[in-house]
């Protein structure tokens, strides 16, 4: 037995249905074009990417007790000021590692102001502060090799490593100024 429905719902009901479905779809259409994107989270800086503060100082940490024990660099090394540094110097391990630490906060975005100053409190360039070492081009290569592996030792992302290494690697004329006095 077929029952016939058009005749059980009255047809001011059907029309209404019908509108109501279609204004429906109208506002949502209208919606999604006049509907803004939203907009893209920031990019995180090096400096979040790296894990802030506690993990920066944990990879200079790791850095700057590698560069001590390097047979290049470090405590037998060949450049007489280097090898002297490394041996009697070591006293002031502690605030170059927190130099240290600021520096790499601040160049790779972080909350933290570097200020380079001379024992006794004179600003003191990078150039400056090295000058004195005479640290040769192939000494320098050999200190970012060290931060390489400190930066693999912390597990530190290809990107993230590659920017500290650039970021490193800009100040090498500066660093290895002093070296044409070497003698």
């Amino acid at each position: 037995m077929a029952h016939d429905f058009s005749t059980s719902i009255p047809r001011r009901s059907v029309v209404a249905l019908t509108l109501t479905a279609a204004s429906a779809a109208v506002l949502a259409a209208t919606d999604r074009a006049y509907a803004q994107p939203k907009p893209a989270a920031p990019e995180k800086s090096l400096y979040d990417r790296l894990g802030g503060v506690f993990a920066i100082a944990a990879v200079v940490d790791h850095f700057s007790d590698a560069v001590v024990k390097n047979p290049v660099v470090g405590k037998g090394s060949k450049n007489p000021q280097l090898r002297e540094w490394h041996t009697k110097s070591l006293d002031r391990l502690a605030g170059l590692k927190f130099m240290r630490t600021l520096w790499v906060c601040k160049v790779s975005g972080g909350p933290f102001e570097y200020t380079p100053t001379r024992p006794g409190a004179t600003p003191l360039g990078l150039e400056e502060a090295h000058r004195d070492l005479r640290i040769s081009p192939a000494e320098f290569d050999e200190v970012a090799a060290e931060l390489g592996r400190s930066l693999d030792f912390a597990k530190v992302p290809k990107a993230e490593k590659a920017e500290v290494l650039a970021a490193f690697a800009a100040h090498k004329g500066e660093v290895t100024a002093g070296y044409a006095a070497r003698g």
